[in-house]
């Protein structure tokens, strides 16, 4: 049974939270604001799944229970972050995996994290359009491999 402190002290990862925290300073968004925006997209009448004080313990990383799977698609929409980003830093901080870091200008990270959206058709797209960057830079010759 888990007491009521130790519920309180969070994990020791803080992915979620820092992704979360710096997304919101990125946007300008208020705690408020924020919590007002973790509608679920698949349940919008479900309205906010968040409260501004619930919100802000998981800012602080004092919340010890992983978000569910609504709220990881509210909170990839109020923070507006590709829903993958949100559920890679759910399972570093609350299960020890590894996760990657997003920030604006990492851009290479978000089109690789929405590659699991993608069709065949679009990842042989994707991978012709590596090779036109690769065959344009001077400092990676192309190695007739494909």
């Amino acid at each position: 049974m888990m007491t009521a402190d130790k519920a309180s002290e969070g994990t020791d990862r803080t992915d979620l939270s820092d992704l979360l925290r710096d997304r919101m300073a990125e946007l300008g968004l208020s705690i408020r604001t924020a919590a007002d925006a973790t509608i679920d997209p698949r349940s919008p009448e479900a309205g906010p799944l968040y409260k501004r004080g619930t919100l802000e313990n998981l800012l602080k990383n004092a919340v010890s229970r992983a978000p569910s799977e609504q709220q990881c698609r509210a909170l990839a929409a109020a923070f507006r972050l590709p829903l993958t980003a949100v559920q890679r830093a759910v399972a570093a901080q609350y299960q020890g995996y590894i996760a990657e870091r997003w920030n604006r200008s990492e851009r290479a990270r978000i089109l690789v994290a929405r590659i699991d959206e993608m069709d065949d058709e679009k990842l042989a797209r994707l991978e012709k359009l590596a090779d036109v960057v690769l065959e344009d830079s001077p400092s990676h010759p192309t190695s007739g491999q494909g």
